[in-house]
């Protein structure tokens, strides 16, 4: 990972290179819930999804597939990703279930709900939530 260091402050990626956190039920794959781990076996990919995602690592762009998957279904994802071809840097169990996520952070964070189809990103201007900041 192509990472700036600056002293005493936590590095950062380089220009240009995004930090991709991609879920995976009912975003790469069908909706699978924690309580039917013998469907995470035979799910297939979405090809749309499998294509896009190798080509963002192709481009270096940093993969980690985070999911609401529990860390005693990790073997099993890591197994489903590779058996189908999915490349990727690594992967995150244990995202809280249910959506409506608001994250924060300190590093810039952009969010995109998946919608059925993957695709390149496009800029699109919208409304969100921000902390106020001193004056307003």
């Amino acid at each position: 990972m192509e990472l700036e260091y600056i002293e005493h402050i936590s590095p950062i990626l380089k220009d240009g290179v995004k930090n991709y956190l991609i879920d995976i039920d009912g975003t790469i794959t069908d909706d699978v819930p924690n309580e039917e781990p013998e469907r995470m076996v035979t799910c297939e990919p979405y090809p749309d999804a499998l294509e896009t995602i190798n080509r963002w690592y192709d481009e270096g762009h940093q993969i980690c597939f985070f999911t609401s998957r529990t860390e005693n279904l990790k073997q099993i994802t890591i197994d489903w990703l590779d058996k189908h071809g999915f490349k990727y840097h690594s992967v995150l169990c244990g995202k809280p279930r249910g959506g409506n996520y608001h994250w924060i952070d300190n590093h810039l964070v952009r969010a995109t709900r998946y919608k059925g189809r993957f695709t390149d990103l496009v800029e699109k201007q919208v409304t969100i939530e921000v902390f106020k900041e001193d004056g307003e």
